[in-house]
């Protein structure tokens, strides 16, 4: 999809100022909450709530388990702004309209993002319902945020992956798992276009080329918050196996009631690296 720079930095603008004008204080963090992972939601002390319909140039989630809001708030005695449902490739948007959310963060103030994602396991070694931390990502939608012209007050042409997602956060959730002993992976995660589920042959490619789990989503919304200069924390709950020998049927419904099950594990997580991370003089 064709788009124009200057109209596209207007309505970061106004999308801006439209939350500027309401937020009390300004968010120290951002959050995105993926399939069946809004629990996290009811940790947060409220101030208030936009529906993406309200908000000048949100895009609308149209998929099922996502709610569709952006909520400010309070955790961990930090302002923060969570998405509650995301955009996704799939659903016909375009890679700037997916972004576009970050971009708002990242003018309002946010320099740290958290984003949390449900994808199918491809290493044997992994489990439904466990939580993986992600610390490389392979890009295979088959697009990029950053085609087109460069936002070049964002960041530079051609931004350096070579750290997509912090060591430093990596570590500090690590040694908050280690703390509450909540057992963790970490891997990388593969995208790919959806919204069809992978064929077996599929699984087996994407397994040999060093994904430990696939989904739909979170590399465009990292592409762009690396190019702003953001850090990145990601992690990804396991709802499916995919094993290509073993492959069974699977609903959306199971995919969201794993999710689901694994949420209290994953909300006691993202809860304490907001509070331990040091916004003033970096991160925890």
């Amino acid at each position: 999809m064709s788009w124009n720079k200057d109209e596209y930095l207007n309505q970061i603008s106004e999308a801006v100022s439209y939350l500027e004008n309401k937020l009390k204080n300004k968010p120290q963090i951002g959050v995105v909450l993926g399939t069946g992972l809004g629990a996290l939601i009811a940790e947060i002390e409220i101030i208030e709530q936009f529906e993406y319909k309200n908000i000048p140039h949100f895009s609308i989630s149209t998929v099922d388990s996502h709610a569709g809001k952006l909520i400010y708030g309070l955790l961990g005695g930090k302002y923060i702004l969570a998405m509650q449902g995301r955009f996704h490739y799939y659903e016909g948007y375009s890679m700037t309209q997916i972004v576009f959310p970050i971009r708002v963060m990242y003018q309002l103030g946010i320099k740290t993002l958290l984003i949390s994602n449900a994808s199918g396991g491809l290493n044997p070694q992994f489990s439904k319902g466990d939580l993986m931390i992600m610390d490389d990502h392979i890009n295979l939608i088959g697009d990029n945020p950053l085609i087109g012209q460069n936002l070049d007050q964002f960041g530079p042409r051609f931004p350096d992956m070579s750290e997509p997602y912090s060591k430093n956060l990596i570590k500090l959730a690590e040694d908050i798992a280690l703390d509450n002993k909540i057992k963790i992976q970490k891997g990388v995660y593969v995208a790919v276009s959806g919204p069809n589920l992978e064929t077996r042959a599929e699984y087996r490619f994407l397994r040999a080329a060093g994904a430990d789990t696939v989904g739909m989503s979170t590399i465009p919304e990292n592409i762009a918050a690396v190019h702003m200069g953001m850090d990145v924390f990601a992690i990804s709950v396991i709802t499916d196996e995919c094993f290509p020998d073993a492959l069974t049927k699977v609903e959306l419904s199971e995919i969201i009631e794993t999710a689901r099950k694994a949420e209290p594990k994953l909300t006691l997580l993202m809860k304490e690296i907001v509070k331990r991370i040091d916004t003033e003089n970096g991160l925890g």
